[in-house]
């Protein structure tokens, strides 16, 4: 669960990093709070960040359960996925919405391995 526990703490960290670069968008366009539209840009920086937090309401629960039912290392590895999709999605995403397909590929895969993974170790734990 250590391995896990790291790449967990790598994706709030990755999340939180992306606050940041919101924050550098804002002051670079001019956009002040609570605006949120105004500049492309800032506005695709804006959603990675809120589309961000909207997958690890996924990931970190599906995360502990895979790791629960079927492994921890496996749900680690899997998390590194996660966080690298999330990395490729945001350079994509923040370049040009059109360049985001790669990274959420990525994100979406890793949570349906273990959401996936999950479910049938719970449904295996009750029967």
């Amino acid at each position: 669960m250590d391995w896990l526990a790291l790449v967990a703490l790598a994706a709030l960290l990755q999340y939180f990093y992306f606050g940041i670069l919101v924050g550098r968008s804002r002051t670079r366009t001019g956009i002040a709070a609570p605006a949120v539209t105004g500049d492309p840009v800032f506005e695709r920086t804006f959603r990675v960040q809120q589309n961000s937090l909207e997958q690890l309401v996924i990931f970190l629960p599906a995360a502990y359960l895979f790791a629960h039912y079927v492994s921890a290392m496996m749900a680690a590895a899997i998390g590194v996925l996660y966080v690298v999709g999330r990395a490729v999605y945001a350079a994509g995403y923040i370049h040009d919405a059109n360049d985001r397909g790669k990274g959420f590929l990525l994100t979406v895969l890793a949570q349906a391995v273990l959401v996936t993974g999950s479910l049938f170790g719970a449904l295996r734990a009750i029967l």
